[in-house]
């Protein structure tokens, strides 16, 4: 006899199944009435939003990197060392800058040198122009000789005037040696914390042909932004100001919140999917966040309280021209960018159209902004179709089971 119960007791669970199904199919505030399946407008809040994935980045990061070319000789800051403006972080060996700023020193000294036998001859060359216009004068000298000597006076102030000039070229070259030697002394441009360190000691930079990054260094990490790359299709509702929450794996249960500080116009491509920047800026004072970190945000493009709204499938819903109560060649079309038409169900299983405009909407609900609708009207979201079920017989037990008789 317990045996025989088991069929009755598999029916019974079936049953309470059906039931339970029934039941959540209703508290979706879906009815079922008339051949249609129905959804009420309701009153209520509504939040459009946007989500996008993105990236957690310090708002200023600095590249440190070399002037000069040579060896590290000694590093002073690390991985999260803290820095001030002009702080030594690291230096390159200085040996051949010095070396060439005590040749520069050198070569001001001869070329001062040289300016100052220039203004000795150039002393000797106008007394000898004086000399020679007094005895021209006497005529004991010819004209020609008068002119030599006025040559060479000109020619010892030009030579003077070259050489004034190759001191202040030489002075040129010192002051970039000087400028070179103090290169090799690496600092801080900023207050910040340093966020990647890119050499060691004893490696050689090379900064022939481009500046080598050495350091990178974030000036506030307690100000953070998030770059989200929003797709083309969502963009058009994203603006400045807009309120957004972000999550990340570090914290899969923590809502971070921010703002939108930017809206970038540079589009991005990868394999033909455009997307474009959107900077959120957050604050970071416990220091959670950290660079590189994959961010998930959700930015909330508009919203609206205590209004009206309809559900979004009443909006796609066009009844058949032979569906019982529908209107005569009800086809539904509308112009681009004009009012929408939705069915609402009357007694008797009839339809009628109102037109209808709408505003912000969400995955499911739409404000509704005009349109003869009040809280309660049973809006038509589908056909019920029919459903046929078929039940199907368990198979007799094969062999190799246990059998009871």
């Amino acid at each position: 006899m317990r045996l025989r119960a088991r069929p009755l007791a598999v029916a019974g669970v079936l049953l309470l199944l059906a039931a339970t199904g029934s039941a959540y199919w209703l508290r979706q505030g879906r009815e079922r009435e008339g051949g249609y399946v129905v959804e009420p407008v309701e009153r209520g809040s509504i939040a459009a939003v946007v989500t996008a994935t993105g990236t957690v980045n310090p708002v200023t990061t600095v590249q440190v990197g070399t002037y000069v070319s040579g060896p590290i000789r000694a590093i002073y800051k690390d991985f999260n060392s803290e820095v001030k403006r002009g702080e030594l972080v690291a230096k390159i060996d200085p040996a051949s800058f010095d070396v060439k700023v005590r040749s520069a020193e050198a070569n001001v000294a001869t070329a001062r040198a040289r300016v100052q036998k220039d203004r000795a001859d150039l002393a000797l060359k106008k007394l000898g122009l004086d000399r020679s216009r007094q005895l021209l004068a006497k005529r004991f000298i010819s004209q020609n000789d008068l002119d030599t000597a006025d040559s060479n006076y000109s020619q010892a102030v030009a030579q003077l005037a070259v050489d004034e000039a190759s001191v202040k070229q030489a002075q040129a070259d010192l002051e970039a040696a000087r400028i070179n030697l103090a290169y090799t002394d690496i600092t801080s441009p900023v207050d910040g914390v340093v966020v990647s360190r890119n050499v060691d000691v004893g490696q050689t930079v090379a900064a022939s042909f481009q500046t080598p990054t050495l350091f990178l260094i974030a000036q506030d990490l307690t100000k953070m932004q998030v770059n989200a790359s929003v797709s083309e299709s969502d963009i058009g509702g994203v603006g400045e100001g807009q309120p957004a929450t972000f999550r990340v794996d570090a914290y899969p249960e923590k809502d971070f919140a921010g703002r939108v500080r930017q809206v970038r116009n540079s589009p991005i491509t990868v394999q033909n999917v455009v997307t474009y920047d959107v900077v959120i800026a957050v604050d970071n004072p416990r220091f959670e966040l950290r660079p590189g970190m994959t961010a998930t945000v959700t930015i909330t493009t508009a919203e609206r309280a205590d209004v009206l709204k309809v559900p979004l499938r009443a909006l796609r819903f066009r009844p058949e021209a032979d569906a019982p109560g529908a209107p005569p060649a009800a086809d539904g079309t509308r112009e681009p960018g004009g009012p929408s038409r939705v069915w609402v169900l009357g007694g008797e299983r009839s339809l009628r159209p109102v037109e209808i405009r709408t505003g912000a909407h969400d995955d499911r609900w739409a404000e509704l902004l005009s349109g003869d609708l009040h809280p309660g009207d049973r809006l038509v979201i589908s056909y019920r179709r029919a459903e046929t079920a078929a039940v199907t017989q368990p198979p007799p037990f094969a062999g190799g089971g246990r059998r009871y008789r």
